[in-house]
């Protein structure tokens, strides 16, 4: 597995967040892959947005699962930009995309599109969710998978065998060798999350990992010249 440069959410740090721009920007500087979130509007739709509330990336309020996707349409997610829905995302741009699925019931959304264009070589599924996880391995088959964590314990490797997660995604700030060679040792990636500066990505090639996602695509030039 070669270092991957992954764009959070595309390239929030300079753009918009979970948006076209957003995408369209990070596969401008080269990222090897997307990352980006899902959750369900009131009508079922698969709509790209972080949080389960618009009022901190759009000028409207209330829950996601609240709205119909009419209504989200109707927000500025930034710069005049609309709020996706994922399909969208894979006709705007050709990288690889990474998708946090929120809960089972988007995962069980996903895994629709998923089969229908047969999106497995394209697609990777992420999720903070265990069980969320377990059911998009259980929908598709044959998908990679990702299991995320801010804190983990003792149990974060046995969780990932447990679900079928190919690679593990956790929070540079906590990040150990410990951690790292029981991963490597039970077959497991690692990437981190969120590197933004020269410190982190340095922790990242020390503990040699197999990719970063990151805000800035300035840290994918970084990280090719100190690979």
């Amino acid at each position: 597995m070669s270092f991957l440069t992954i764009g959070h959410r595309g390239v929030m740090g300079v753009e918009p967040e979970n948006t076209l721009r957003s995408f369209v920007r990070a596969e401008r500087a080269g990222m090897d892959a997307i990352e980006l979130d899902l959750h369900l509007s009131k009508d079922g739709a698969l709509v790209v947005m972080h949080d389960p509330e618009v009022d901190r990336t759009t000028d409207g309020t209330g829950a996601v699962a609240d709205k119909t996707l009419a209504e989200l349409r109707e927000l500025d997610a930034g710069l005049g930009e609309r709020v996706p829905v994922f399909e969208e995302v894979l006709d705007a741009v050709r990288t690889p995309v990474q998708a946090e699925i929120k809960d089972v019931a988007a995962a069980r959304a996903l895994a629709e599109v998923m089969n229908r264009r047969a999106l497995t070589g394209r697609v990777e599924v992420s999720s903070f969710h265990d069980e969320a996880v377990a059911e998009i391995a259980l929908l598709v088959p044959g998908v990679r998978t990702v299991l995320i964590a801010s804190h983990w314990g003792d149990d974060i490797v046995a969780r990932a065998l447990a679900v079928g997660a190919g690679t593990l995604a956790l929070d540079i700030r906590r990040l150990t060798l410990e951690t790292t060679e029981r991963a490597r040792a039970a077959g497991l990636g690692v990437i981190a999350w969120v590197v933004n500066t020269p410190q982190h990505l340095r922790l990242v090639r020390a503990l040699e990992l197999d990719g970063a996602t990151t805000d800035h695509p300035g840290i994918r030039r970084t990280g090719r010249f100190t690979a």
